[in-house]
């Protein structure tokens, strides 16, 4: 057996299993940052207050608290800029808001951590080939936990206006307010939107938005027999500091994935013909 024939069984005896036990690892510290237990509380997620602002505008403040991947509360101070009138909402106590991106991603990444459990250490690997597919079925996973935090919903302002969050308030939104809650990246956002009735004149310049993640002033969109446009519009935001762990640890485990990929592919040459 040639030194390169022994130096890639080593590769698939050995270090690919060591890469897999190091994924793990990395990857049981990405769930546990979306599980959020606390210790010795019986495994309840904690809670976590943010609060929501912009710099240099108190337009718009929000205090929120996530209890893993649901807001549990929610608390949105709104000063009206036709009147300076302060309006003030919050989610009823018997609500909370479940956020899909945190859920799905936290699938995603406990997907990826069966992949990887599926081939233990005792399990032997025969081919180069079997060490790729799993890989890339380990990075589809991965891929996709990351595109959900990254890449938030476009929704069209009838989706916005019609979805659940608009009945967890008390008191209840007024109508010509509407709200969106969602993550990008590593931060938790809110949208409000300030919407006018369009008079029945003016609605020959009517043009229906299309989905965005976030609406500009102008947009116009029909709800309930109604059209209308948006005033104003008001984001603000706030840094989770455990999505940004986990967006980290994301990016690590790609790279590790896509550096045994390459170490397996330079001995590509002795898979067709002599399986270990």
């Amino acid at each position: 057996m040639t030194s390169s024939e022994e130096e890639f069984k080593w590769l698939l005896q050995e270090e690919v299993h060591a890469v897999l036990r190091q994924l793990q690892d990395i990857l049981k510290e990405a769930s546990h940052r979306f599980a959020l237990p606390t210790s010795g509380s019986g495994g309840a997620v904690k809670q976590e207050n943010f609060v929501l602002s912009t710099s240099g505008t108190d337009q718009v403040k929000g205090v929120m608290t996530l209890q893993g991947d649901a807001l549990c509360q929610a608390d949105v101070n709104l000063k009206m800029p036709r009147n300076n009138q302060l309006l003030h909402f919050a989610f009823r106590e018997d609500k909370q808001w479940k956020l899909q991106q945190i859920q799905d991603a936290r699938n995603h990444v406990n997907q990826a951590i069966y992949l990887l459990m599926n081939r233990d250490a005792n399990y032997q690997f025969k081919t180069g080939l079997e060490v790729l597919k799993l890989m890339d079925a380990v990075m589809l996973q991965l891929s996709r936990a990351r595109n959900r935090l990254t890449t938030p919903a476009t929704l069209t302002l009838p989706e916005i206006a019609s979805s659940g969050l608009t009945k967890m308030f008390t008191p209840v939104l007024p109508p010509d307010i509407l709200v969106n809650f969602y993550i990008n990246l590593n931060k938790l956002c809110l949208t409000v939107y300030q919407l006018h009735v369009m008079q029945p004149s003016t609605t020959k310049n009517f043009k229906p938005a299309g989905g965005s993640v976030l609406h500009n002033p102008g947009a116009m969109f029909e709800f309930g027999s109604q059209r209308y446009e948006v005033s104003h519009v008001h984001k603000v935001e706030c840094v989770v500091p455990w999505l940004n762990d986990a967006l980290v640890f994301f990016t690590v485990s790609l790279q590790l994935c896509q550096q045994l990929k390459d170490k397996i592919s330079i001995f590509s040459s002795y898979w067709n013909y002599r399986p270990y």
